[in-house]
């Protein structure tokens, strides 16, 4: 039985589309919950913000076990390069040439004539070699693309090292009968094909997309861009289900683990969704709005744990445990328990570690009328390692001291300070929530008389917490 590939294009989409915008953790929840399902790859937006976007692909091709991870590489060898420092760390990395190739296209996307669009697909590909052997070469708007321009420039592609090759119907208007001579053209004028993979991208401006995949399958084709949810492609969820019905008579399966599919689907369309019903703004007691969550005494272990994930925290059964036991004693005495105290009970009881990195002594100096600087020394296995920087006032210069130490910079997802005393001489505590490499989110606290101190304190406890995972 022909095996075919699934390769998924909902975090590209996402990055396009401002009605589906996705957090930080919750684009690597989502990369996740695929791998565990066996895709065969997932294809990464372009990279334009090279600091956010070059973390994220890094985090998630540390993360893929089972999935390719793909990454456009725009249209110079500079994005070639970056596209590959971005996703060299997984264990399947492979880079994306993606060029028009119908005329409107060619001249709306890159103002280039077809010679020249053709010459310059072959020297990416050429130059995604010098990388890795794992290319896909991608051909916009190919059914509306002149036919012998079309085979050329495919045929040019796989002859540079492409090792597969996508054809997207853009507009989503042709039939599925008209798709499969489409492909039967392809394989009938481009030889070379039959040695790499043929993927089909198919807009679903007809309801037909599935119905036009499949025609493509069965024509040759041997793999299926899906999406979770939410965008005029085939979903994951119609693809896999005319291979349940019908994968025996056309000879075809894939490797998806299916027995999980309806459970990690639904997880994915709850975070992809932009629409909340207004009448029920509440799901088993937890408001899914992150900043607007609310606990109460009455709710069970299983609802606590839902908001602590919801709020990005991955915690063992044990920490979740504890983490339950404090709230109940929290929420006896309040009304409710909101996101801000259910992370500052996880940063107090989750996770409590031997300290790696223990605080000798910090100097702050900071005014109107000078850059602030840290002087920060620390002690680690006994030895005093001390670490000096500069920042945008003395909480950043305090911490880009403790990196400079560490070696590493920690992504700082939240950092929250508040009174929990009154008066001149008022305890000030402090949160802060670290990303590690991995992506996983790291909560500490600290408490002092001086505000500066109790950050410094939250932020090594976080720290600590990364080291003893790590070690």
């Amino acid at each position: 039985m022909r095996k075919i590939r699934v390769s998924d294009i909902t975090l590209r989409e996402c990055a396009n589309s401002s009605e589906h915008s996705l957090s930080f953790k919750e684009k690597i929840e989502i990369a996740k919950l695929m791998d565990k399902l066996h895709y065969d790859s997932i294809e990464m937006p372009e990279i334009k913000n090279v600091s956010t976007d070059v973390l994220l692909i890094k985090t998630i091709a540390s993360l893929m076990k089972y999935t390719q991870v793909v990454v456009p590489v725009g249209f110079t060898a500079e994005g070639v390069e970056t596209a590959w420092n971005s996703v060299k760390g997984a264990e399947k990395p492979a880079l994306k040439v993606s060029v028009p190739v119908s005329a409107v296209q060619m001249e709306y996307k890159c103002g280039k004539k077809p010679p020249v669009v053709k010459d310059m697909a072959a020297s990416l590909v050429a130059e995604c070699k010098k990388y890795t052997d794992n290319i896909e070469f991608t051909a916009e708007d190919a059914m509306r693309a002149e036919k012998d321009f079309l085979y050329s420039v495919i045929a040019s592609a796989i002859e540079a090292g492409a090792t597969s090759v996508c054809v997207c119907d853009s507009e989503g208007t042709m039939m599925p009968s008209e798709l499969a001579d489409f492909v039967k053209d392809l394989y009938a004028n481009v030889p070379a094909l039959e040695g790499v993979v043929l993927s089909v991208q198919i807009s679903d401006n007809m309801n037909m997309a599935v119905a036009s995949a499949f025609a493509a399958v069965g024509a040759g084709a041997g793999e299926i861009k899906t999406v979770a949810d939410g965008f005029a492609f085939p979903t994951i969820e119609s693809v896999m289900k005319v291979l349940k019905l019908r994968g025996d008579s056309m000879d075809v399966q894939s490797k998806i683990r299916t027995t999980e599919l309806n459970r990690v689907i639904g997880q994915m369309q709850r975070m992809i969704s932009t629409t909340k019903s207004e009448n029920s703004p509440f799901e088993n007691g937890v408001n899914e709005t992150a900043e607007a969550l609310t606990l109460d005494k009455n709710d069970d272990i299983s609802t606590v744990i839902k908001a602590i994930r919801k709020i990005g925290y991955d915690l063992s059964e044990e920490d979740n445990s504890k983490v339950y036991d404090a709230f109940k004693r929290v929420a006896a005495k309040k009304d409710y328990v909101g996101t801000k105290e259910l992370e500052a009970i996880i940063a107090s009881t989750a996770l409590q570690v031997p300290s790696t990195y223990t605080i000798e002594s910090y100097v702050i100096n900071s005014g109107n009328v000078i850059t602030a600087t840290a002087n920060i020394k620390l002690v680690k296995d006994g030895e005093a390692v001390s670490g000096v920087s500069v920042g945008d006032g003395p909480i950043d210069a305090a911490f880009l001291a403790i990196e400079h130490i560490v070696g590493h910079h920690y992504e700082l997802d939240d950092f929250q300070i508040k009174s929990v005393t009154e008066g001149r001489e008022a305890m000030g505590s402090a949160l802060v929530k670290l990303r590690s490499a991995s992506g996983k989110l790291y909560s500490g606290t600290g408490i002092s008389t001086d505000v500066i101190g109790a950050s410094i304190r939250a932020y090594v406890s976080a720290l600590n917490k990364i080291a003893y995972e790590e070690e």
